[in-house]
């Protein structure tokens, strides 16, 4: 067993400590925000957390992380629940479903604010034996050991503010986008990570909303609708609210005057499967995010690691646009990596550890950020021709099948269930398209299919609704 430090108490570095912690680590989680989670509902009003830029960015936690949770960790979900969090199933949203099936309780999800869900892990970290929290606690660096003279450094704890050294077996990096560990290894004389960074290129004009009847806006179609010059996600969420969010291409200029509220409103308005999603109680005004990185850092190069006695889970390791959702599952699934890489690798073979963990991270989770960013490069390119006026030309014939796939999800019950098990991350494309005739139906159904088959406004008339200039 190891003495563990974890930096940073979000979501994924509290799933970390827990099920490292339920493996007989002793954890410390050390996170630089000093402000303590509020409990039960409250933490949505009066929870600061200025080191996560996304915190009141709308969430929505897929199918496949609840179901991850109910196998290791079911106690956070009982705690969420109990603060008000939402037990959903995504294919009753969804208008082509048909007869209830065996296996469609798969789709199910527990969902919540950010602030919510953060305060319900930090409440079940709060007694667990094996874990101990610091806030306010901010990291400046690493150590090392001085006696360890190798061509790669060997982390030892860490730097704080103040002088404070915080030594220990492992140091996990879950500081996620803001994480500062390339540079923090780089003043050790490590090999700076392999990285491959760019803006993402998306913003989000974002509103959230509470319920006046005690009920949610019905679902008539996927969550995540894409539309010709804009995306809308709308998400259900704890206590009787919910959000939305105008996702558009930071290029766009003329978008941007979906900064004010009246005119966010009337986008909305144009959209015949989202509009009633303004009918509610606003609590707040029109939030904007914009400057979302996509970023991977490799931390092997060469086949030897950058550094051992460090490693970097969930956003810090690879961080991409949220609108599909990914981040949290994909970071569950990287601790849960860690942990199993753990149970079978000493934590004092050094240079093994740093290498079976990066091979696990290759083979497990890079592929779900490749995709994601792959998905990502060809929506922004569709949305910049939108705004150009022109169509989106591309000889990726998997952006085509994914298009076509789209549009027969909107009609075929057998693939509107393989939509959303990709969406929620339940399998993947060879393991979906595994069924007998499924690709042949969707090629059938959706090769001519309008490139945008949700009902919606054309950009000019979007335009004309927003008071927007072309």
């Amino acid at each position: 067993m190891a003495r563990i430090l974890v930096l940073g108490a979000g979501l994924c570095g509290l799933s970390t400590a827990l099920l490292l912690a339920r493996d007989g680590h002793e954890v410390t989680v050390v996170e630089r925000d000093p402000a303590e989670p509020p409990t039960g509902a409250q933490p949505w009003e009066a929870w600061q957390r200025p080191g996560v830029n996304q915190f009141r960015l709308p969430h929505l936690m897929l199918p496949r992380w609840r179901a991850e949770m109910d196998r290791e960790l079911p106690e956070v979900l009982r705690v969420l629940e109990a603060a008000g969090g939402l037990r959903t199933n995504l294919l009753a949203m969804l208008p082509p479903r048909g007869p209830w099936r065996d296996g469609d309780e798969r789709f199910e999800t527990v969902t919540a604010r950010r602030p919510v869900l953060e305060s319900a892990l930090a409440a079940v970290a709060a007694d667990t034996a094996g874990i101990t929290v610091h806030r306010g606690v901010a990291v400046t660096g690493l150590l090392t050991d001085p006696a360890t003279r190798t061509p790669v450094p060997h982390v030892t704890g860490v730097l704080a503010e103040g002088g404070r050294l915080l030594r220990a077996d492992l140091v996990v990096d879950c500081c996620g986008r803001r994480s500062a560990l390339a540079s923090w290894l780089q003043a050790i004389g490590a090999r700076r990570p392999a990285e491959e960074r760019a803006d993402c290129g998306f913003v989000y004009f974002a509103r959230h909303f509470r319920t006046r009847t005690g009920a949610l806006p019905e679902g008539r179609t996927n969550l995540l609708q894409r539309h010709e010059s804009m995306s809308i996600l709308t998400l259900p969420a704890d206590n009787g609210t919910w959000s939305v969010a105008l996702v558009t291409s930071s290029r766009d200029r003329s978008m941007r005057a979906l900064r004010e509220p009246a005119r966010w409103d009337a986008a909305l308005a144009v959209y015949p499967d989202a509009a009633h999603w303004r009918d509610g109680e606003t609590i707040s005004g029109v939030e904007v995010i914009a400057g979302i990185e996509d970023r991977y850092r490799g931390f092997v190069a060469d086949g030897r690691p950058v550094a051992t006695g460090v490693v970097a889970v969930g956003d810090s390791w690879a961080c991409t646009n949220p609108s599909l959702g990914r981040g949290a599952t994909i970071g569950l699934l990287h601790a849960i990596g860690l942990r199993d890489v753990l149970r079978t690798t000493d934590p004092d073979d050094h240079d093994k550890l740093a290498r079976r963990f990066h091979e696990w991270t290759s083979t497990a989770v890079q592929p779900l950020h490749r995709n994601t960013l792959w998905y990502d490069r060809h929506r922004l390119a569709e949305l910049d021709a939108d705004a150009a006026g022109l169509p989106y030309q591309t000889d990726d014939p998997k952006w085509a099948f994914s298009l076509a796939m789209f549009a027969a999800a909107r009609t075929h019950p057998d693939v509107a269930r393989a939509h959303l098990t990709l969406g929620s991350l339940l399998a993947d494309i060879d393991e979906v398209l595994a069924e007998p005739g499924l690709a042949a139906r969707i090629t059938e159904l959706g090769t001519h299919a309008p490139n945008h088959p949700l009902a919606g406004p054309s950009r000019r008339e979007l335009l004309a609704a927003i008071g927007g200039s072309p």
